[in-house]
């Protein structure tokens, strides 16, 4: 009888993310730094929209994040967005249940951002994930980075 060999350990990631909305809705951006601190290589991703909601931005920092992992990985994903998080954490098990809906009252309403929800469930579903909320323009240095990316990436939209 042999021993099974060890599964390889996953690398790990982190990725840092921001959103910024110039106006809500408005001229918005994401920004992403993406770490791999056992090598010490380090990204930064940046984008936006004409017209979007900080909600929106914050949705797709991490989805343009996990989407640039190309193997499956553990991330930690660090952002200011109690909506991400805790979003990701407590809401969407539910939202899937019930079919990507949620109670208002006594009835049911799509999730909004559905498209945006299921695009990240899709990518939390490749990597082992876990979030950390941090305070947002509390002297982060890496969240105060990732502002700076979407801030400047919401600008490239005002006339």
């Amino acid at each position: 009888m042999t021993d099974a060999p060890s599964p390889p350990t996953l690398p790990f990631v982190q990725v840092f993310t921001d959103g910024a909305c110039r106006g809500n809705p408005g001229p918005g951006g994401w920004g992403v730094i993406l770490r791999h601190p056992s090598t010490g290589q380090e990204r930064e991703l940046s984008g936006g929209e004409p017209l979007t909601t900080n909600n929106q931005m914050e949705l797709m920092a991490v989805i343009k994040g996990l989407a640039e992992l190309t193997r499956r990985s553990r991330v930690e994903v660090i952002t200011d967005s109690k909506y991400v998080a805790q979003g990701c954490k407590e809401w969407m098990p539910g939202w899937k249940r019930n079919g990507w809906r949620r109670r208002e009252g006594s009835s049911w309403k799509p999730v909004k951002n559905v498209e945006l929800w299921q695009q990240l469930d899709e990518l939390l579903a490749k990597h082992e994930v876990r979030f950390t909320h941090v305070r947002g323009h509390q002297g982060h240095p890496e969240n105060e980075r990732c502002d700076e990316l979407a801030v400047a990436a919401a600008l490239t939209f005002q006339s």
